[in-house]
């Protein structure tokens, strides 16, 4: 607990005079010189309060003592209250400089300087308290930060988890393996990236990357509305059966705006655009709406390439797979719809990585 005064000056009369005052109240530290102030505030920093400073005396002088304190930072957690017969505006100007509490003149009055200390001490003491509850504070908005994280990690996870079962539910429905929405993903991951690096204009972070990633995995969550005898047809669709089946934009959107609070609203947005609008065509050829150009939003382009490209090179109930140079050719042709050039250059850019990710899912 800092209980403690120390007077420091060269007099002892002064330092008798001064101890006279305040040993009712405080614990009282004597040093006839500024170099062993010094030594006994190092020895005992953690219990003095304040320090009663002469300016003009032997050894090391007021002004180097303060330096010292200055310098160690000490004057941050005790008080120094400058007690001397240089009374010039100059003298006083120059202590506080170095961030004095307050500064009496010689000769002093008694009772001023009882009370001056007293308010100084209980000035520190109540700072350090507040110091102390600020610390407290901290610490626990700290674990409680660490806490909303984790528990937000957590949700994200099973956010995450529950996209990828209702992905998959639609998969295995389709006959499929599974594995479409991890490839789409994947391939969605890869070139999203690329876009980000290419075209800054579109700013896309990292986080907009995963979170597009992520929610490619419900481009087809409408054809769970879809009748079996033409989600599963292995043959050529009628027109009739082609536009039921371009439907599961419409109703995947439908199911996806039915489920709410399970995400944030960035994240339904996202999830919604890529649902509905992942079969649109740079040239507004596509469905449902006939978007055209970067009317599409960029989720729903970089998607439906991913899409595309999965669909040529692995084997379905009605089409075997093209070569990996095929399917890149048709894209790059037009073959499987306009896109845009910027996710053409893009999808050049990365043709490796895509090929690499395709042979490592079969």
């Amino acid at each position: 607990m800092r209980d403690r005064v120390l007077i420091v000056d060269d007099v002892e009369i002064n330092r008798e005079i001064l101890k006279e005052i305040l040993q009712d109240e405080y614990k009282i530290m004597q040093a006839g010189d500024g170099e062993e102030a010094l030594q006994v505030i190092e020895q005992n920093q953690e219990d003095i309060a304040v320090v009663l400073l002469d300016l003009i005396m032997p050894k090391k002088d007021g002004y180097e003592v303060l330096e010292v304190l200055k310098k160690n930072k000490w004057l941050d957690n005790m008080a120094v209250l400058i007690i001397s017969g240089e009374s010039s505006v100059e003298t006083e100007a120059r202590c506080f400089d170095y961030g004095i509490s307050d500064f009496i003149r010689k000769p002093f009055d008694n009772n001023l300087v009882r009370q001056r200390v007293r308010n100084v001490v209980e000035l520190f003491l109540y700072k350090n308290h507040l110091e102390d509850k600020i610390d407290e504070q901290t610490e626990v908005l700290r674990k409680q930060y660490k806490l909303l994280h984790k528990q937000a990690e957590e949700l994200r996870e099973h956010k995450f988890k529950i996209i990828d079962i209702l992905g998959t539910v639609v998969e295995y429905r389709n006959m499929e393996s599974g594995e479409h929405i991890n490839r789409v993903k994947g391939f969605t991951k890869i070139l999203a990236e690329e876009m980000m690096k290419e075209y800054p204009e579109y700013e896309l972070g990292l986080s907009d990357v995963e979170m597009i990633s992520s929610a490619a995995a419900l481009h087809d969550i409408g054809k769970i509305a879809i009748p079996d005898n033409i989600l599963l047809k292995p043959g050529r669709l009628t027109k009739e059966e082609f536009d039921i089946m371009k439907s599961h934009t419409t109703k995947g959107g439908e199911i996806l705006d039915s489920i709410e609070g399970a995400w944030d609203e960035e994240y339904g947005k996202v999830s919604y655009e890529i649902c509905r609008h992942h079969h649109e065509r740079h040239d507004g050829r596509g469905y449902p709406d006939g978007l055209k150009g970067d009317e599409i939003p960029i989720s729903a382009q970089l998607v439906s390439v991913a899409d595309v490209y999965d669909a040529l090179v692995t084997e379905r109930v009605y089409k075997s797979a093209f070569s990996k140079d095929e399917a890149f050719r048709m894209i790059q042709n037009g073959e499987c719809g306009t896109f845009s050039p910027k996710l053409m250059k893009c999808f050049e850019n990365v043709r490796k990585d895509f090929e690499e990710l395709a042979d490592r899912q079969k």
